[in-house]
């Protein structure tokens, strides 16, 4: 799964990599369930970026609390879930970050590991959203899709998000592309060798800590 992430790039970066471009940029190095999050959404008129409640909450739910469970979902299986299919088709999104945290058990314990792509480089999640309305209330809310593990998060964890390369980025986007297995041909583990980790403090656990202490690398 994915449960927490980092974003310190800066709005200059992001931009130049991911051809977006955003008033306000907050740096944050525990990103949490239910936070406010960057994504990225694909039109006829172009791409463009925003905030999404992190937390998927469909527009059929009848209470809003179902968001926090609903973080991850399955790329396996998102063309099948009545949450997800048809966002699959129509409401893809990006979900930007620099890092993400996964959770290796040792013993009876469970260590915290930052997980960086491309030396640190900002990269992409594969993301649905969808837009829950009630009584004049809007929320606007995402989730990170899963996938196995490649070689080096097999060694951490049994699942891994999915994490999009420039061109299935521009496929993800493209809102004149339906085709759900074409789609879901995309979902697949990144490249190991393009990966690295390494284990850090668990702080990381407690989502009221949010500096760049969190992603310092300790000795285990």
């Amino acid at each position: 799964m994915c449960g927490r992430f980092t974003l310190e790039a800066s709005k200059e970066l992001i931009a130049s990599k991911l051809n977006v471009y955003m008033d306000e940029l907050e740096p944050s190095y525990n990103i949490a369930p239910t936070q406010d999050i960057l994504a990225i959404v694909g039109s006829t008129n172009g791409r463009r970026a925003g905030y999404l409640q992190w937390g998927l909450i469909p527009n059929w739910a009848k209470d809003t609390k179902i968001g926090s469970k609903m973080i991850n979902a399955r790329s396996e299986t998102v063309d099948e879930k009545p949450a997800f299919t048809s966002l699959l088709a129509r409401r893809r999104c990006l979900i930007v970050a620099d890092s993400f945290y996964e959770w290796k058990r040792i013993a009876n314990e469970k260590q915290p590991y930052r997980i960086t792509v491309n030396n640190g480089d900002v990269f992409t999640f594969a993301g649905l959203w969808d837009r829950w309305e009630s009584d004049g209330e809007e929320i606007v809310s995402c989730t990170i899709l899963t996938t196995q593990p490649n070689n080096l998060m097999g060694e951490i964890h049994d699942r891994m998000p999915v994490i999009l390369d420039e061109r299935q980025r521009e496929m993800w986007l493209d809102p004149t592309l339906e085709d759900k297995i074409m789609l879901k041909r995309l979902l697949t583990p990144y490249d190991s060798n393009k990966m690295d980790a390494y284990p850090v403090s668990k702080k990381v656990n407690n989502s009221k800590y949010n500096d760049s202490s969190l992603i310092q690398p300790i000795t285990i």
